[in-house]
């Protein structure tokens, strides 16, 4: 669950700049290239969700739950942060960078 909170966070930045992108590996991609947030994060809790999600070879503790869910919060503390020090200029900017790069 910590990794969709993640997700679900970089959806909404997406949003506010007017990108839809429903493609996971995309969707970490793009946060590092187009916003130069780091991902390494994100793309950890993504292969913890996936381990855990479609093979039953793992153990986990109390601690593990806990530390993806720290993780998962200061993730979206950071975006929340980059998100409150957007105008409306960087918004128009960062979507033109979009279109120019990927379309």
């Amino acid at each position: 669950m910590a990794y969709y909170a993640m997700f679900h966070k970089v959806i909404a930045l997406f949003r506010l700049i007017g990108i839809k992108c429903e493609n996971h590996a995309a969707t970490i991609i793009l946060l590092k290239e187009l916003f130069g947030i780091q991902n390494k994060e994100i793309s950890f809790a993504k292969q913890e969700r996936v381990d855990k999600q479609y093979y039953t070879e793992f153990k986990i503790t109390k601690n593990d739950v806990e530390d993806m869910i720290n993780k998962a919060e200061e993730f979206i503390e950071e975006l929340d942060l980059f998100t409150d020090r957007l105008t409306e200029d960087k918004v128009k900017h960062f979507k033109e960078i979009f279109e120019e790069t990927y379309f």
